[in-house]
């Protein structure tokens, strides 16, 4: 297959790299590498993919040893250069995980979530439109189920009650997909992810803040009081979800899955796997709710399982321990 990744310097489009390369598939990878948090993690994690962000083969354009990787250092606000990019590549799959993420980033910055998350999807349907793939996975959001209190979270359920302009800007994109799916007839297909933790994964996330205090000895803020659950989702079962839909005969053009774990977790629960792994104490900042944050989320991802297959198999202690050893290692 020849597949797009977009946001493949990122944490879940780095994994889908990997897992895509080997599996043999030629493909194409495309990043900003903006500095919302650590460059050098992103060219650590393109390094890993057989990317050497130092020598490039020309300008903003890098190749990995056998070819089966090349990535380009790019925004997808830059249209001219997507449309070149989808008319020489003919892409069979696009994959499209680029986006300014985080909440509480969202409510001091949130222009820069239409810029990249509005407009730079915008750009790839308009590229999509003009070179059909056979289909267009893109990332949403658990977050856009908002106010919504039902639990478990199901796609049958509301979610046009946003909290934040990032869950507000990945409702945008579910909404824009179906205009496009309905008007042009391609395949699209989002996916609602649920707290997504691993190796070489975000550090402006709880997983990462929190074992970097604990390796420090310093005091971690938990929000809420401690009184919040995650439907925390380990990196391999992600990327395995992603390459099911890749794989998989859709029913309709458009349709909206959830990609989660199914099985919320307490937070504290989580702090004390992370203990465990560490092997010492975390010091604790019990702190009130931030704005934009919800309480709790928990993925039915009934619907997926029926008609990809997909089955979360990781536990909460086992992907902690994982990212813990990772995150050792790295670190030193």
């Amino acid at each position: 297959m020849s597949v797009l990744v977009t946001g493949a310097a990122g944490f879940i489009g780095f994994h889908l790299v990997k897992k895509l390369i080997s599996q043999g598939h030629a493909v194409v990878g495309i990043d900003n590498i903006n500095d919302y948090y650590s460059v050098s993690l992103k060219h650590d994690r393109l390094r890993e993919c057989g990317i050497d962000i130092n020598a490039p083969v020309s300008e903003n354009y890098y190749r990995n040893a056998d070819g089966t990787y090349e990535f380009y250092k790019m925004d997808l606000i830059e249209m001219d250069k997507l449309v070149d990019l989808f008319e020489t590549r003919k892409f069979e799959f696009v994959i499209n995980l680029a986006a300014q993420a985080g909440i509480r980033y969202s409510l001091e910055n949130p222009r820069s979530y239409l810029s990249s998350n509005v407009e730079g999807f915008f750009n790839i349907l308009e590229c999509c439109r003009l070179h059909t793939p056979d289909k267009l996975i893109f990332a949403s959001s658990s977050s856009v189920y908002g106010l919504n209190t039902e639990q478990p979270f199901a796609i049958s359920q509301k979610s046009e009650t946003p909290i934040n302009i990032y869950a507000a800007s990945k409702k945008a994109n579910e909404l824009m997909a179906h205009a496009y799916s309905h008007l042009y007839q391609f395949t699209t297909v989002g996916l609602r992810f649920f707290t997504v933790y691993g190796p070489w994964g975000r550090p402006d996330m709880a997983p990462y803040l929190f074992a970097k205090a604990i390796q420090d000895d310093r005091a971690i803020n938990v929000y809420n009081h401690g009184k919040m659950k995650r439907d925390f989702t380990y990196i391999d079962d992600i990327v395995a979800g992603i390459y099911a839909v890749i794989q998989s005969a859709m029913p309709e053009k458009y349709q909206v899955y959830n990609i989660g774990n199914g099985r919320p977790v307490d937070l504290m629960h989580f702090i004390q796997c992370l203990e465990s792994s560490f092997g010492k104490n975390a010091q604790i900042n019990l702190k009130d709710m931030i704005p934009g944050d919800i309480v709790s989320t928990w993925a039915d991802t009934e619907e997926l399982e029926r008609v990809t297959g997909y089955r979360a198999g990781t536990n909460i202690e086992a992907g902690v321990e994982n990212f813990v050893n990772w995150y050792k290692q790295y670190h030193g």
